[in-house]
Order: C-alpha cells, then structure tokens, then sequence
C-alpha cells in the first residue's frame, strides 16, 4: 500500500491529487490533438474532461493492485498546472508496477516531465518496494522514448503494429527498471 504525503516538493514542481479547481488548466491540454495523437483517447471536450477529473480525484493512495495514481504537476513559483504523472500497481506478488506522464505542450523542453517522473519512480521503488517499473509509450512517440531512455530505463521491448489505435496500427515500445538499478544509479 502506499499513501503518499502531499505535498510532494522537486526543485520546481509541486506534485498532489487533483482538485475541482483543476478543471480549466487540464482540459486546455486534454482537448488539443497533439496530446491525444499517442493516447488511447481523443482530444477530450470539457464533459469527458470532467469525467477524467473526477477519476483522478478519486485515486490519492495505491490501497491495492490494479489501482492507478495520478498527481497533478504544479509549478512551485506559480501554481500552474502543467501535467500530470501516474503510478500504476500492477502485482503485489510479482512487485510490478507501470508510470506514465501527459504534459501540456506549452511546457515542453524545460525538463518537467523528468522531473517529475523520477518522483513516481522513487514512489514506485520507495514507497511501494516495487521490483520493477515499465513505461510503454507509441512507437512514433520519440519525446516519450527519449525520456524514458535519459531516466536510465532500459528499452526492452518493440512490439511491431501490436495494437489497432484510432484505426490504424501502431508499434508499442516498452522500457523498464529494476529496484537494484534505481537504488544503484538514480536520476
């Protein structure tokens, strides 16, 4: 189980459970095509926004596998909601576990997203003991790649038109790592 205690502080972010508030400042990337291109979903309207809100209030504390965690990334110095990492418990025996991340693009390049993520990491390894923690993102998602690889994950997997998205078949890309390479080696 792992209940985290909010606020969580980086240098420059701020990490906590989503609010009512938090409406306007995630449906403005929720809606744009761009942030939807590599997601299951589409550009999302302001009632799907809200539904998608509402699930991720829900959520404050991994009690059990198959829950998934989703914080709102804040800006410190100014309160703006700039995206959103998550933490997925996927066994408890086998200590398994996912993490992902959606920012707006207006933030992009300036080192958020890993900033972040390295915080969802030392929450999965830390906090919840996990053994092992993947992220998966779209073959054509180079960014998401990218990242993951700078993180220290290792790419262990691409899986060629596995899955049909919006109709048309794309590639999955998985990276990983293990607890002994967080605690030997963290970002």
């Amino acid at each position: 189980m792992l209940r985290p205690a909010y606020p969580i502080e980086t240098v420059r972010l701020t990490l906590r459970p989503f609010v009512a508030e938090d409406l306007d400042a995630l449906h403005a990337y929720q809606k744009l095509p761009e942030v939807a291109r590599y997601l299951y979903n589409d550009p999302r309207d302001l009632a799907a926004s809200r539904e998608a809100l509402k699930r991720r209030m829900a959520v404050t504390a991994l009690e059990k596998p198959g829950e998934v965690l989703v914080l709102a990334v804040v800006l410190r110095e100014t309160g703006e909601l700039v995206g959103e990492v998550n933490l997925g418990w996927h066994s408890a025996e086998h200590r398994q576990g996912e993490f992902g991340f959606v920012f707006n693009p207006a933030f992009h390049g300036n080192g958020y997203a890993g900033e972040a993520a390295v915080e969802m990491l030392r929450l999965g390894f830390e906090g919840l003991g996990l053994h092992r923690i993947v992220g998966r993102c779209d073959g054509r998602n180079t960014s998401s790649a990218k990242l993951m690889a700078r993180l220290g994950l290792r790419r262990e997997a691409h899986f060629v038109q596995n899955e049909i998205v919006k109709g048309q078949w794309t590639d999955e890309i998985v990276y990983a790592m293990l607890e002994e390479e967080w605690a030997g080696a963290r970002p």
